[in-house]
C-alpha cells in the first residue's frame, strides 16, 4: 500500500478545518508559542516573532543540503518562513530570523509554492522556523490538499514549541525535526533570549515522538514519517549536549535519528560572547559521537549507515 501523508485524512474529515479556526483564534491574543506575546497579529500587531497575520516566507527552493534521509536525490522542498520565536545571538540566518526579511504571502499564495515545489519532485515540504505561522501553515495546507498535494510535510523547528499548539499538529506533520539547543536555562536565556526553554524544549520533542514515533523510512530511504533531532554543538560544551543526548537517550528513544551538528561559527552578535568567538573542535565533535555512542545512540546522520 502506498504512503499516504498524514495531513491528508484529517483534511478530508474536515478536522483540519476546525483546527485552523482554534489556531486562527489565537492570534487574537497571541499564544501560538510559549512567549505568549498577546498581541492581535490578525490586526497588524507584532510580538517577538515580528510576523503579523500574513507568513513572511523569504525563500522556497529544493535543498540538498539536509540530513540525508530528507534529500534524497531530488531534494527537500524547503520553505523558509521569516521571523522567529528565538533570538539566537549566533544566528547564521538573522537577516531572515531577525529582520522577517521576505514576502508576506496568503494561503493560497502559501499552498501554491507547496504544490510548485511537489511538482519539481521534491520529496517533502520542509518548513523552516514553522512554529510562530504554524495557523497560517495549517490554512495553506488545507488548501494544498485540496489541490492534490500528498508528500510528507516536515516541522522544521527551533524547539521552542508550545504544547497545545503541537496536538493541533496531530495527524499533520508527517516527520518533526526540532532543534534541542540547551540544557541549561541560564544558556538559554543568554544566548536566544527565552525563559524555560531546557524544560519546553523536551517536553516538545517528547510530544513530537508520542504523535509520529522514531523516524521510518521508505525501502530508498526516504523519510516518511518520524522525528528527527537535531543538535548544534556550542565550543567549550555550552550547550550541555551530554545532558541533551542522555535525555533523549533516556526520555525519547535510543532509536532516535539524530544530527549532530559541527558546523557552528560566529555570526550576528556571537562576537558579545567570548565562548562564541570560536569553531568547534573535531576533538570537541568526536567526544560528543563517541558520547551519543556511549548512550546508545546509533542512528546518527552522516556517521554510519542509516539504521
Amino acid at each position: 500500500m502506498a504512503y499516504q501523508a498524514a495531513y491528508r485524512s484529517l483534511a478530508d474529515s474536515g478536522q483540519l478545518a476546525q483546527r485552523i479556526q482554534i489556531l486562527r483564534e489565537d492570534l487574537k491574543s497571541c499564544e501560538i508559542c510559549p512567549r505568549r506575546c498577546r498581541v492581535n497579529r490578525l490586526e497588524g500587531e507584532l510580538g517577538s516573532c515580528r510576523v503579523g497575520r500574513r507568513a513572511v516566507v523569504s525563500s522556497a527552493s529544493p535543498h540538498y543540503g539536509e540530513e540525508d534521509p530528507l534529500r534524497g536525490w531530488r531534494g527537500s522542498g524547503t520553505i523558509f518562513f521569516a521571523g522567529c520565536n528565538l533570538h539566537c545571538r549566533y544566528c547564521q540566518n538573522a537577516s531572515i530570523s531577525q529582520r522577517a526579511a521576505g514576502d508576506p504571502v496568503e494561503p493560497r499564495e502559501l499552498a501554491e509554492i507547496m504544490m510548485s515545489l511537489q511538482d519539481r519532485g521534491c520529496h517533502n515540504i520542509n518548513l523552516v522556523s514553522p512554529t510562530h505561522v504554524a495557523a497560517q501553515i495549517l490554512e495553506a495546507v488545507h488548501q494544498a490538499a485540496a489541490d492534490g498535494l500528498t508528500i510528507p510535510l516536515v516541522y522544521n523547528s527551533g524547539g521552542y514549541d508550545k504544547l497545545s499548539t503541537l496536538k493541533l499538529l496531530d495527524g499533520v506533520v508527517d516527520i518533526y525535526m526540532p532543534d534541542m539547543k540547551y540544557a541549561d536555562e541560564e544558556i538559554a536565556r543568554k544566548f536566544s533570549a527565552v525563559e524555560d526553554y531546557p524544560r519546553i524544549n523536551q517536553q516538545a520533542v517528547v510530544e513530537m515522538h508520542r504523535q509520529v514515533g522514531d523516524l521510518q523510512l521508505s525501502p530508498e530511504g526516504i523519510a516518511q514519517r518520524g522525528l528527527l533531532v537535531r543538535h548544534l554543538l556550542l565550543p567549550e560544551g555550552a550547550a550541555g549536549t551530554e545532558q541533551i543526548l542522555k535525555f533523549i537517550a533516556e526520555e525519547v528513544s535510543r532509536d532516535t535519528y539524530l544530527n549532530l551538528m559541527d558546523q557552528y561559527r560566529p555570526a550576528y552578535r556571537a562576537d558579545l560572547f567570548p565562548v562564541l568567538r570560536k569553531r568547534i573542535s573535531r576533538a570537541e565533535f568526536s567526544a560528543a559521537v563517541e558520547k551519543a555512542r556511549e548512550f546508545g545512540l546509533h542512528r546518527l546522520d552522516g556517521l554510519i549507515r542509516r539504521g
